[in-house]
């Protein structure tokens, strides 16, 4: 079996050298990250109102559609990049229902692309991870305020779970371990050999949650299973939402 990580860099520029337009964006409850090509990862900044304080996404849900607008919209205008954005690529949850889609769609509007294109966050966290995705993967990205645990097979969402909890809520590692495992013993029940196959692989870890070793101890020893955190777990998301970006430029018919 090939090994879970593997290492590949993030192309900044086109096969001709020139910079493409367009942005990769991951909008979480805690920090927006935002990569564009030329620049590589640009915003790493908390979502957070400089006005008011207030944090307008809340558990991966836009909250304030109007505030979370601003606040996009603010943190590029201060830095390099105003050329028109042809392409912007976001990261969504896996349990985003159309309101909050429709949300987003409205908040990225304000830089002014001619096409968006969405990705679950998980998917792109396991892109950004470079791991191959041709094998069943079961992906764990801890966020602030969310988890969420899902199996891919050659790259598509086989099933997922997601619980409302993250290392910014006031509960203990062990409390949000037993959340995984809860959610791993269901995809168990839904998808029995390829969950087999993803563990004796190996689990991907993602998210800022997987900076705590105390977790991917816990985690491995509940499950029986090597658990593996991504390179910089935290920005894994963003950077896979990059890859994205880079594949509509290289083959736009193919999105």
């Amino acid at each position: 079996m090939k090994p879970l990580l593997a290492g590949r860099p993030l192309r900044r520029t086109t096969s001709s050298g020139r910079t493409r337009t367009g942005l990769a964006i991951d909008l979480g409850s805690a920090r927006t990250r935002a990569w564009a090509p030329g620049h590589g990862l640009l915003v790493d900044v908390p979502t957070m109102t400089a006005a008011t304080g207030k944090r307008p996404v809340r558990r991966g849900k836009i909250i304030d559609r109007a505030a979370t607008a601003a606040l996009v919209g603010e943190l590029l205008k201060s830095q390099v990049i105003v050329e028109r954005r042809r392409t912007v690529v976001a990261t969504i949850p896996i349990t985003s229902d159309e309101v909050h889609r429709g949300h987003l769609l409205a908040v990225l509007d304000v830089l002014g692309p001619e096409t968006i294109l969405t990705i679950d966050t998980v998917k792109a966290a396991a892109l950004g991870a470079d791991v191959d995705m041709t094998e069943p993967l079961l992906v764990v990205d801890i966020g602030a305020q969310l988890t969420e645990v899902a199996l891919l097979a050659g790259g598509s969402l086989c099933g997922a779970r997601c619980t409302k909890l993250g290392v910014r809520d006031p509960v203990s590692s062990t409390q949000i371990v037993q959340e995984i495992v809860e959610s791993t013993v269901q995809l168990m029940g839904e998808c029995g050999p390829q969950m087999v196959d993803a563990l004796d692989r190996g689990v991907l870890l993602t998210g800022g949650g997987a900076l705590r070793p105390e977790i991917t101890y816990q985690l491995s020893t509940q499950l029986g299973a090597t658990v593996q955190p991504a390179p910089a777990p935290q920005s894994a998301a963003v950077r896979g939402a990059a890859l994205v970006l880079q594949a509509a430029h290289r083959h736009p018919s193919a999105f």
